[in-house]
């Protein structure tokens, strides 16, 4: 089953507008304003087509029941690794996946790639520190893949693949180049 949306918060709704239609190609689908209690706070909910039979959508928090320090990073934002909690939208193929990373470096943004074996993805971070990736499955599941995924579950230590090495890209500089960034 598909997921039908998945909403965060956000702390800048024109960056993240911005961010989500012009640099993710997302449409803005549906927006609603309500009171969110009888306090008077209030929320902008916005809703945008991924594209993919799915929406994400964003609150934007009014109202002095909200806290002035929250941070919307969904992972540094609770003191974890940027790469923890992340939002993966899928790229039908290889082609349409560097099609992607294309369009994040024109819009000037640091891009990792990552070939992890079985997929390869493109990385970088929305306006509220959010990773956000585009992944292509490269190769079909197998029944091995299933039998070593509950080996891994069940397993207390299991051994451990090599972390997957990125190429880095930073989309400030002319054409995109690699960046020199261990």
């Amino acid at each position: 089953m598909a997921f039908h949306h998945v909403a965060l918060a956000t702390r800048d709704l024109e960056a993240t507008h911005a961010f989500y239609t012009d640099v993710m190609s997302f449409t803005l689908v549906k927006a609603v304003a309500a009171d969110s209690n009888d306090k008077g706070d209030w929320a902008k909910h916005l809703f945008y087509d991924t594209g993919g039979n799915g929406l994400i959508a964003f609150w934007e928090l009014h109202g002095d029941e909200i806290p002035d320090t929250w941070s919307p990073a969904i992972s540094t934002g609770l003191g974890l690794p940027e790469w923890v909690n992340h939002i993966a939208f899928d790229a039908p193929d290889l082609e349409a996946l560097e099609a992607r990373k294309q369009h994040w470096l024109g819009a000037g943004l640091f891009v990792a790639e990552i070939d992890h074996g079985w997929c390869t993805s493109i990385y970088t971070t929305d306006p509220n520190g959010i990773l956000v990736e585009f992944c292509t499955t490269t190769q079909s599941f197998t029944d091995v893949d299933r039998v070593d995924a509950a080996r891994v579950l069940a397993e207390a230590e299991p051994a451990r693949e090599a972390a997957p090495v990125a190429a880095l890209y930073d989309g400030r500089v002319a054409d995109g180049a690699r960046a020199n960034v261990p």
